[in-house]
């Protein structure tokens, strides 16, 4: 089925410049090939009708043709080796340890300001910098329990950080319901090929939740904040409480007494201890951010002050993921750990630098252009694919809030075999978001999220702009 696949071009996944299996793929390849095509068709139509079956879907906003939409995954995996995946593992550690440092530094001594590392500017003009919090104390010293960090691989095959997600980053259960897939699919293949598990994702989110319980409670009852059923991650939400065993809420089911939250049940009022919430800090709490939010909890933010409710993540985390603050994560590794990042970032420029703003406005069309708090392939140029018209809004845009735009060049992304309507394989462009849970100990999902743009050409993944998904599978051994 791989016969006429070109892996020319681009840096390919599973392939050599030869068209040879790299090492770690050839154990699939060998199984893979023992596959007629008609098989391979046969599996993909039954994980498209389970899925469906199972409302493994996604929300679309603003979508005309209706608001669900089924994930699209591709039956072929994505493979990483042992050896690699512990490079990975160890940046993402290093990534994740230093944003938390960076964390609390800025809303305590913000010693990283003092020092002229990071100017001020830059932290206190940022649009999720929370003021109202500077000198509070979050529970266990942990601002970012769950982190999604967006990596990709260049023309070289070398592997860089495109961003990190930290305020409500999703995704995580299409990473279990594609695994799931996958085994019924190819059962005898894991066990050959040596893949590690990714299951144990609800268990080890569940246990951060716990250990970040308010003090003196032995049993926290733990729930999950969602905005409803019109969320584009609803589905993730329901699916994680119940992996989790847990309560799923909206904030009309939660009220505050006494500092203190409690949960409406059929038998009356019961506490809430820790809530994993899946709402920005903008519609948390009516009283204190957005009044018009129908979404939050009145109150909720004076019982985490007082220090009878945990949050996770933390109120005030969205400064670390503005896309400024991404340009100056490799100084805060240096300056909280002493190291050089094991994963280096994309170069990137910021259009509220004087040179840089030049050099972006003079290469407008050879950059991707990115807002600072937009998510999900929004807010951004693409300038080499661009119009005149595009170029010319966003040239305005930067002229006039260049605090709010930061610049890079065009990443030759990584490419994988990927079926395509007509039953055949062609090359699509893939990232990779790994999930960290940071609790008692930092733990890391083995692989994460491969996303997959199946538009031919196109570089965007996210699944609101046409993307999908692969299983990835870490081995145990590299060969």
């Amino acid at each position: 089925m791989l016969q006429q696949y070109d892996p020319k071009g681009f840096f390919d996944e599973m392939l050599d410049e030869r068209g040879d299996s790299r090492p770690h793929y050839r154990k699939f390849r060998q199984c893979f090939e023992g596959m007629t095509p008609d098989e391979f068709d046969h599996k993909r139509q039954s994980v498209d009708l389970a899925f469906l079956r199972q409302g493994v879907t996604f929300n679309v906003y603003g979508d005309s043709a209706g608001t669900e939409k089924i994930f699209p995954f591709d039956l072929l995996p994505r493979i990483i080796s042992a050896k690699e995946w512990e490079g990975l593992e160890r940046g993402l550690v290093q990534r994740i340890t230093a944003l938390n440092l960076f964390l609390h530094d800025i809303y305590h001594e913000q010693k990283i300001i003092k020092d002229g590392i990071i100017p001020p500017f830059y932290i206190l003009t940022g649009k999720h910098f929370r003021r109202e919090f500077v000198n509070f104390n979050v529970p266990k010293d942990i601002y970012i329990h769950v982190c999604g960090t967006d990596l990709i691989r260049g023309a070289d095959g070398g592997w860089m950080v495109l961003e990190d997600n930290g305020r409500c980053p999703s995704g995580v259960s299409y990473v279990l319901e594609n695994r799931r897939a996958m085994k019924r699919s190819f059962p005898a293949m894991f066990e050959q090929i040596g893949v590690r598990p990714v299951e144990h994702y609800p268990q080890e989110l569940l246990k951060m939740l716990q250990h970040i319980a308010p003090a003196g409670v032995a049993d926290p009852t733990v729930a999950l904040l969602t905005p409803g059923a019109y969320n584009s991650a609803y589905f993730e939400h329901t699916y994680l409480a119940r992996q989790m065993g847990i309560e799923i809420v909206e904030g009309r089911d939660l009220l505050v007494r006494d500092a203190r939250v409690f949960m409406r049940t059929t038998k009356g009022l019961r506490p809430v201890h820790v809530i994993y919430r899946r709402i920005d800090d903008d519609f948390l709490d009516p009283t204190v951010f957005r009044r018009d939010s129908m979404l939050g909890v009145p109150g909720i933010v004076n019982a985490y002050r007082a220090g009878n409710v945990s949050l996770a993540n933390s109120i005030g985390t969205g400064i670390a993921d503005d896309k400024v603050m991404y340009y100056f994560v490799p100084r805060m590794i240096k300056y909280y750990l002493d190291q050089e990042p094991i994963i280096p970032n994309v170069p990137t420029y910021l259009a509220s630098e004087d040179a840089d703003k030049k050099y972006i406005l003079e290469n407008l069309t050879q950059l991707v252009v990115k807002a600072a708090n937009e998510s999900g392939g929004y807010g951004m140029l693409m300038g080499p694919k661009a119009t005149k018209e595009e170029i010319e809004k966003f040239r305005g845009a930067i002229e006039k809030d260049p605090r709010n735009y930061v610049a890079q060049p065009m990443i030759s992304l990584s490419r994988h075999p990927t079926h395509i309507e007509n039953g055949t394989f062609e090359g699509r462009h893939v990232d990779l978001r790994p999930y960290i849970i940071y609790g008692e100990k930092i733990s890391i999902v083995p692989g994460g999220l491969t996303r997959v743009a199946l538009r031919k050409g196109s570089l965007v993944v996210n699944s609101s702009q046409g993307g999908g998904s692969k299983d990835t599978w870490v081995l145990y051994g590299d060969e």
